[in-house]
């Protein structure tokens, strides 16, 4: 990869950082609206791909990773919060995150052997995964606060 590229790439996802937290940190105290959100700014994520013209080919196994493994590390976070405050928070994301890795990477794989005259790069890497994990952290949270108001 060149350097400028990676540059570029850093400071992409960088703007769109700021942009998620910014989104985030101004909704954070509506529980019902968290969710939606998240998916929200996973759509927003995915406008430099539209911009640079990448096509969504190269993005599904990224974004299916994601999906996956946020979704699911959402599940075992809220899971360790319950049971357990703050550091079964903390215990339940760090061990759901290596869970879901390994399971999200499987689908990962087989979607990411399926492309064929298409190269992924660090920026269609970075925010298929970045789109990915924000709709499946936003699903489930979306489901659980906003559909079952748990």
């Amino acid at each position: 990869m060149k350097k400028e590229n990676l540059w570029a790439s850093i400071m992409i996802v960088a703007v769109l950082t700021i942009i998620i937290l910014a989104i985030t940190y101004l909704s954070i105290n509506q529980k019902k609206f968290v969710g939606p959100l998240l998916i929200l700014t996973g759509i927003i994520s995915l406008m430099p791909a539209l911009f640079f013209k990448i096509p969504f080919r190269l993005l599904k196994s990224d974004i299916i990773f994601g999906v996956i493994d946020n979704g699911i590390l959402v599940v075992f976070t809220i899971m360790g919060a319950e049971l357990f405050g703050i550091f079964g928070a903390i215990v339940g994301g760090a061990v759901g995150n290596a869970i879901t890795d390994a399971f999200a990477g499987i689908f990962e794989g087989l979607e990411a052997q399926k492309i064929k005259n298409g190269k992924r790069t660090a920026l269609s890497v970075a925010i298929g995964k970045l789109a990915g994990c924000l709709f499946g952290a936003g699903g489930v949270l979306t489901i659980g606060w906003t559909i079952l108001s748990l």
